[in-house]
């Protein structure tokens, strides 16, 4: 399963849905890109910075992230140049229906490309875009009961 960043970092922090998700994703094999890796980093940041989480918490969540890659718990995907251009044609084929972001984009392309189906996101656009471009989701539906 391919998590974006946003799914992380609901696994290292409280959210509202980040007991499903903890529950949920427990034991499978995950994976993303290296882009979660400066993504969860900035989420965790802006945390801090907006006082939801303090810094002794972030630091803690930025650890165990670190652990659970180098554990291989969640499997880190490179960005290798095949990315870029299957990126830029996700963004053609969707722009029309869906303003797709960069760097959402990118994710998309390294879930396609690796095959680690489903993608597991919360995020509306990439949402989208996923059921344009034919990739499974997880979860199904939103919102999460």
């Amino acid at each position: 399963m391919y998590l974006d960043s946003a799914i992380i970092v609901k696994l290292l922090t409280d959210e509202d849905d980040s007991g499903f998700f903890q529950r949920t994703l427990d034991g499978m094999a995950l994976g993303s890109s290296e882009l979660s890796l400066p993504e969860v980093f900035s989420a965790l940041l802006c945390k801090e910075r907006t006082r939801r989480i303090s810094r002794a918490q972030r630091t803690r969540a930025w650890t165990v992230f670190n652990e659970r890659v180098v554990l291989k718990q969640i499997e880190i995907l490179p960005l290798d140049p095949g990315i870029f251009g299957k990126a830029r044609n996700l963004l053609e084929t969707c722009h029309s229906r869906v303003a797709l972001r960069t760097l959402d984009a990118l994710h998309l392309a390294a879930c396609d490309l690796s095959r680690d189906f489903p993608l597991c996101t919360t995020d509306r656009r990439m949402r989208e875009a996923a059921e344009i471009l034919n990739i499974p989701l997880f979860p199904e539906s939103l919102p999460l009961s």
